[in-house]
């Protein structure tokens, strides 16, 4: 799974491998995390973050559509 962020400049990116994301300040932040499990916690890996204020769209996508 991945999710495909779309900032306000018109460009998006596909964030491959990321389960979940969550406001941390002023970042929105795309995590992994353990196999089944949807928290973000201690074990969980940071993949990207975008400005919050950029976003324009997070859209879900597949491992197929992310690779």
């Amino acid at each position: 799974m991945g999710y495909e962020v779309t900032i306000s400049d018109g460009a998006s990116e596909v964030v491959a491998g990321a389960d979940t994301y969550q406001l941390e300040g002023p970042l929105t932040t795309f995590f992994r995390t353990d196999a089944g499990r949807r928290v973000v916690d201690s074990w969980s890996v940071r993949l990207a973050s975008f400005r919050t204020a950029d976003v324009v769209r997070i859209r879900r996508v597949d491992d197929v559509l992310a690779a």
